[in-house]
C-alpha cells in the first residue's frame, strides 16, 4: 500500500483519548514531550500502565518501541507481561481500537528471544497504522503508513543559556549503548593530534564494560573527560552548545533524538551515512550532518573539525516543518485516519458474516 496523505484537513474534530505506550513526559528532550505539548486541543493523552491498557477506556493506542512491554529485568515479570501483551491486542482488536505504531528504529536496538518474536510479528500484523519519523524509512509491503517528522527542540531551549562553541571541543551525548559506538569514538580521537581538542562524553552507560572503557580512556589522555549519568536539561544544553563538533558513531542508525538536539542548538554533528542522514543533511543545508563511510577513524574526525572550523554563530541548519504544533496537528490526523481504517475493517467483517 502506498503512503497515506494528512494533509487535508478533517471535516469533524472529535475528541481522541490516546493510550501512548510510553511514560509521561519528564524533560523536553523525551519523545513524549513533542506528543504532550505539541498536541492537538482534542486530544487527550494517557500513559501506559497495565491496568489502563487492559480495563481504561482508550480511542487510540500509540505505540512506542513495543519490545519494550515484552521485556522485564524480573524474569516473573517479564513472562507475566509476554502473556498479558496478546490480551492486550485482542481486547483492542474486539473493541475497536486503532493501534497506531511510530517506527522509531527498524528492528529492536538489543536482540530478544523467539517467542518476543513471534509476539511482535503479531502486533506487526495488527497495528493499524504505521507513522514514519523521516522519508527514508522502508514500511513492509501492504501496510499502511504516513509520514511525521521528527520535532525539532529550538522553541524548547530557547529560554535556557546557550554558551559559546569552544574550538576543537567534540561531544557524544545521550544514552550510551553498545551499538552507539562510543569505543570506536575513543579510539579515532586517541590517534588525533593536537593538545587544543578534547572529547567530552556526557550520558548514562549501560553495564559496567562501557564505564570502565571511558574511564581508562580518561586515565591515558588528559583531553578525554565525562560524566556518566543522567543530566538535567540545562547541564545537556550548556554541554551541546559548547561543542565544536557533535559526534554520533552509531553502528545502526536510523532515527535519533540526540542529532535533531544538536541541531536545534545550531551544533553540527558527524554520523554514519544512511539513507535516513542523507535525507536530513539535504533538509538542513550543507555542512550540517556530515556523513562518513565505513568506521569513524582519526582522519575522518580531523576532517570533521577542520570543516567546522570558523563556522559563524549566527547561522542555523533549516528545520521548518519540524515544529510541535504541526507534529501533534498531523498525529490527530493519523489517529482520526487510523480509526477510519479500523472502523472499514469492521464493516468488512460484517458484510462478511452476513453473506455466510
Amino acid at each position: 500500500m502506498s503512503e497515506l496523505s494528512l494533509d487535508h484537513a478533517p471535516e469533524a474534530r472529535p475528541p481522541l483519548r490516546v493510550l501512548q505506550s510510553i511514560n509521561a513526559p519528564s524533560g523536553p528532550t523525551e519523545y513524549s514531550s513533542q506528543l504532550e505539548f505539541g498536541k492537538a486541543a482534542e486530544t487527550t493523552n494517557v500513559y501506559f500502565t497495565w491496568p489502563r491498557a487492559l480495563f481504561g477506556r482508550v480511542d487510540v493506542f500509540h505505540a512506542h518501541w513495543p519490545e519494550y512491554w515484552i521485556r522485564n529485568r524480573q524474569p516473573v515479570k517479564a513472562a507475566l507481561q509476554k502473556v498479558l501483551f496478546p490480551v492486550l491486542l485482542v481486547r483492542f482488536r474486539l473493541q475497536g481500537v486503532a493501534i497506531v505504531r511510530t517506527l522509531h528504529n527498524l528492528t529492536p536496538h538489543e536482540k530478544g528471544g523467539r517467542l518476543e518474536g513471534v509476539l511482535l510479528s503479531l502486533f506487526d500484523r495488527w497495528t493499524t497504522l504505521s507513522i514514519r519519523l523521516n522519508r527514508a524509512t522502508e514500511v513492509p509491503a501492504g501496510r499502511p503508513y504516513v509520514t511525521i517528522l521528527h520535532g525539532h527542540y529550538v522553541d524548547r531551549f530557547a529560554d535556557l543559556p546557550h554558551p559559546d562553541a569552544q574550538p576543537g571541543r567534540v561531544l557524544y551525548f545521550g544514552h550510551i549503548r553498545p551499538y552507539k559506538g562510543v569505543d570506536t569514538l575513543i579510539d579515532a580521537f586517541r590517534a588525533t593530534d593536537g593538545e587544543a581538542l578534547s572529547l567530552r562524553i556526557v550520558g548514562k552507560p549501560k553495564g559496567p564494560e562501557l564505564p570502565a572503557l571511558i574511564a581508562a580512556a580518561e586515565s591515558a589522555d588528559d583531553r578525554i573527560s565525562s560524566r556518566l549519568e543522567f543530566v538535567d536539561d540545562d547541564v545537556m544544553v550548556a554541554e551541546v552548545s559548547r561543542s565544536a563538533l557533535v559526534v554520533l558513531p552509531y553502528r545502526e542508525m536510523h532515527n535519533s533524538g540526540a542529532l535533531l538536539v544538536a541541531l536545534s542548538l545550531g551544533r553540527p554533528a558527524l554520523v554514519p551515512r544512511s539513507p535516513a542522514n542523507e535525507a536530513l543533511a539535504e533538509e538542513t543545508g550543507p555542512g550540517w550532518v556530515l556523513q562518513y563511510d565505513g568506521e569513524l577513524n582519526a582522519d575522518i574526525l580531523r576532517g570533521a573539525l577542520d570543516e567546522v572550523a570558523g563556522r559563524d554563530p549566527a547561522e542555523q541548519p533549516n528545520l521548518d516543518g519540524r515544529g510541535w504544533d504541526v507534529m501533534g496537528e498531523r498525529n490527530y490526523r493519523a489517529y482520526l485516519l487510523a480509526r477510519q481504517l479500523v472502523q472499514a475493517r469492521r464493516r468488512r467483517g460484517r458484510r462478511g458474516r452476513g453473506t455466510a
